[in-house]
């Protein structure tokens, strides 16, 4: 177990009188999993400026029962394979998210790529035998193609995709969601290279009533039973024949990561990263909604109406996850940063917005109360994310924090707080929101 930051020791000072609610803030041990935005009084949330080292600048607009961020400063793990920065969540599956103060690259790099997986990767990979199965009861003609037959016989394509698991951001939701306790780092954007998937549906040729793609992979169940399907989900035959759904063997012209789907996978971007499925070896194309491993159930699904904070909610009353909402990084500075007084404070991130593109980001250092736009760049392609950068000036010495907001093509914005609960925890796209002080 890591030891608490001093920050952290800081909240056990000042809850003396109350070590459960301490130990609740520093442990993470709590009803509300949502660290970040907790339930404290509006009077010790005045107190905390004496943690922080400093005023907290705009504390009349920051609003009630919300936790600084600067007091949740996350620790580092390492992961063989992976940048040392990665936070590792579990083990057994791997699954580790990645800081956004490491996610300012246009690419995102392999290393730095976060890792969702639901069993255990092959071990034994070899490229020259792999294979890749198309069949199902809407494909006229099955086939199966060598990995050097996809990459010999098929026009080669990259694009700029999005890649962002649907329980980013689950461990803001209250009640709690059951599953991996993702903050904001299960998302990247990298130049995948492959094959377009349309291209390879088009050799099999697919009959008039295919209604759904879906995917088998050679990951293996964590207990260890061969005859259990890990997961198996896909999309529907829209997606699928995007021009920039892709069979990838590549990242950022370099072989995909072997936690990442070593040696051929799916990219579906701006769609949950489950439909993306790794370590591909065969795809159906179904006269239905495929029912694969983890496309029944609860899982990757939304309530179609909203509910109550923790109501039941019946499977019949689920929707499948399509495309992800609207979200924005700060990647530069990372949260916790010191800037002298008088100084401007340069901010930037990166903004994406599933299916569509993102059309404003805006910048606030006083919870919300005021918004400044930032400069907004275009994507590289579609379903790529989008760099944004401004510049701050933060007037007197104190605390502050530093909210970013998105806004698409559509004229939706990023929610403020949590948006509406799930059973599941998925689809968190609330501000993202780091901590600077000035001196």
């Amino acid at each position: 177990m890591k030891e608490p930051s001093q920050n952290k020791i800081g909240i056990q000072e000042l809850y003396a009188d109350d070590p459960i609610e301490a130990d609740r803030l520093v442990w993470g041990r709590e009803s509300d999993p949502n660290s970040r935005r907790g339930f404290l009084k509006k009077s010790a949330l005045l107190l905390m400026g004496t943690v922080l080292g400093g005023k907290i600048v705009h504390a009349a607009t920051m609003p009630a029962g919300l936790i600084p961020a600067g007091l949740f400063l996350n620790g580092e793990e390492s992961l063989p394979g992976k940048h040392p920065g990665l936070v590792l969540l579990n083990d057994r599956p791997i699954n580790a998210e990645t800081p956004a103060h490491l996610l300012g690259d246009l690419d995102t790099p392999a290393d730095l790529l976060f890792v969702r997986n639901n069993g255990i990767p092959p071990t034994k990979v070899n490229p020259q035998t792999w294979t890749l199965t198309v069949e199902g009861e809407s494909v006229h003609s099955p086939k199966t193609y060598t990995l050097q037959e996809l990459k010999a016989n098929f026009q080669h394509h990259t694009y700029r995709l999005v890649l962002e698991c649907g329980g980013n951001g689950r461990a803001e939701f209250n009640p709690p969601a059951t599953g991996n306790q993702w903050t904001t780092g299960a998302v990247g954007c990298a130049a995948w290279t492959g094959v377009r998937l349309k291209d390879i549906l088009l050799d099999v040729g697919i009959k008039s009533d295919a209604v759904y793609v879906g995917y088998y992979g050679a990951d293996t169940h964590v207990s260890g039973d061969p005859t259990k399907v890990v997961i198996s989900r896909g999309v529907p035959m829209s997606k699928a024949w995007e021009e920039e759904s892709l069979i990838a063997w590549e990242i950022n012209g370099e072989e995909l990561p072997a936690l990442n789907g070593y040696p051929l996978r799916l990219v579906f971007g701006g769609w949950p990263a489950s439909t993306s499925g790794k370590w591909l070896t065969k795809i159906v194309v179904r006269n239905k909604v495929h029912d694969g491993e983890k496309m029944t159930g609860m899982s990757y699904k939304v309530p179609k109406t909203p509910v109550a904070p923790g109501a039941e909610v019946g499977e019949e009353n689920m929707k499948i996850i399509e495309s992800m909402p609207v979200k924005s990084l700060i990647t530069s500075p990372k949260t916790g940063g010191m800037l002298r007084l008088g100084s401007s404070l340069a901010v930037s991130g990166k903004a994406w917005a599933g299916d569509l593109s993102v059309k404003r980001v805006e910048v606030s250092s006083d919870f919300g109360a005021t918004w400044q736009a930032a400069q907004l760049d275009g994507p590289a392609n579609r379903l790529a994310w989008q760099s944004w950068k401004a510049s701050l000036s933060l007037p007197e010495k104190g605390y502050y924090e530093i909210w970013a907001r998105a806004t698409d093509s559509e004229g939706t914005s990023q929610p403020m707080v949590v948006p509406g609960w799930n059973p599941r925890g998925y689809l968190n796209n609330a501000c993202h929101r780091i901590a600077v002080k000035v001196v």
